[in-house]
């Protein structure tokens, strides 16, 4: 039996290795997202690039609980940071010679590789909190909401730091150096962390991934919409949209839009990833259910506003825009919060990798619709289309979490 201190110095360790990992993945989505658009490349050419990254992390994630239930979490978390260096460097090898329907199956390629080694880590990272945090009663939300919420604004820093780099190191260098940096953490969790954190039973079947939990199913059904609708706005159109008011395609121009979008998007996510961390406090009730519906309700309205209201504030609409996504980050940070506070709720130590794995599958395939949906809709309607496209998946998201049994959820 593991010590409760050791317990916590390997969910220190956990929690060090996915903060740095989440650092290189933000850094890694500007890079290739800026980069390429400076490129030539269409917002359906840019979603392109990101579809193996998450199709491959939705198949991680469907198998990985079972992998982790063979072979441990501690396996699982070593070999996602693994393939994030390995990705890192193969992407360096790019050529730029090349035309671009090769350039986009090689950089595809490596994205799916990344997919594969970001949701291996999250499925390791997350589970450790139902294993490692300090177990004590009541406390399980503001752990999930600490590692939730520090990992976003983990990943925001890492836009800037993938702006800054593109701006002053270029492309290729900034690949090199984050490979370096993951490297170093690699090695450092290999030598301190010393336990197999797994606690699981090894004779596992496949089928035994699938959840028989009703709530489990219906968590992880809204859990597709909810970041399906996000990423329709986030993923392509927002930094296109960005791009477009800010720069005139001059290398002088294209240096400022490049540290104000990366500004931009990594104060959103850090704002964000705050939000998740003091969720417990906003909903703090010893009855969550009424919060859950509200807080579900109130994020409906808010990319419906911004969608209507292009049409009458096109003289302000940037600014308002800026602000109301400030107000988006807000409301869909504790509902995230909410949704990753629930599916540990739901499980339990048994099965946590399996759904823990099988939730953030559906995780990825929200946010692999999602990625499809942003190049599309900006390319059919611009920004405009985007937001009432995520309108309407916020509303079946809400329709999902009307199924799950919420009397007995308590904070």
């Amino acid at each position: 039996m593991i010590s409760d201190n050791n317990n916590q110095i390997s969910f220190a360790l956990v929690t060090l290795a996915y903060w740095f990992f989440m650092l290189t993945d933000g850094a890694l989505r500007m890079l290739v997202l800026l980069h390429f658009h400076t490129l030539g490349f269409s917002p359906l050419q840019l979603a392109y690039l990101f579809l193996l990254y998450e199709f491959f992390g939705m198949i991680t994630n469907l198998t990985a609980g079972w992998i982790a239930k063979k072979i441990g979490l501690n396996i699982t978390l070593y070999t996602g940071i693994i393939l994030q260096i390995l990705s890192l460097v193969i992407l360096t090898q790019l050529d730029q010679s090349w035309n671009i329907t090769i350039s986009v199956i090689f950089v595809m390629a490596t994205q799916g590789l990344s997919g594969i080694a970001k949701d291996l880590t999250k499925m390791s990272s997350k589970s450790s909190v139902k294993l490692l945090a300090p177990d004590k009663k009541g406390k399980l939300f503001k752990w999930v909401s600490f590692m939730t919420g520090s990992k976003n604004a983990v990943k925001g820093f890492g836009f800037l730091i993938g702006a800054l780099l593109l701006s002053f190191v270029g492309f290729e260098n900034s690949l090199f150096f984050m490979a370096s940096l993951l490297s170093i953490i690699l090695l450092i969790i290999l030598v301190c962390l010393k336990n197999d954190f797994s606690k699981i039973k090894k004779n596992t079947k496949f089928s035994e991934v699938f959840s028989k939990n009703k709530n489990i199913n219906y968590l992880s059904l809204g859990r597709v919409f909810l970041f399906g609708a996000r990423d329709t706005w986030l993923v392509v159109g927002l930094p296109i949209f960005l791009y477009s008011t800010l720069s005139d395609g001059t290398v002088d121009e294209n240096r400022k839009a490049f540290f104000l979008i990366g500004t931009f998007m990594a104060s959103w996510t850090i704002f964000y990833g705050f939000v998740q961390t003091i969720t417990p406090k906003i909903t703090k009730s010893n009855v969550l259910e009424n919060k859950i519906k509200f807080w579900a309700n109130s994020l409906i309205l808010i990319p419906l506003i911004l969608s209507v209201s292009s049409y009458y504030l096109e003289d302000f609409i940037f600014t308002f825009t800026i602000l109301l996504l400030f107000v988006f980050g807000f409301v869909f940070a504790v509902n995230s919060s909410l949704h990753s506070f629930l599916i540990l709720q739901y499980t339990d130590k048994e099965r946590v990798s399996l759904d823990v794995g099988f939730y953030y599958m559906s995780n990825a395939f929200g946010r692999l619709i999602g990625t499809l949906l942003s190049g599309l809709c900006f390319e059919l309607g611009g920004f405009t289309l985007c937001l009432l496209v995520a309108t309407i998946l916020l509303f079946i998201n809400r329709l999902s979490m009307e199924k799950l049994d919420l009397k007995n959820i308590k904070s």
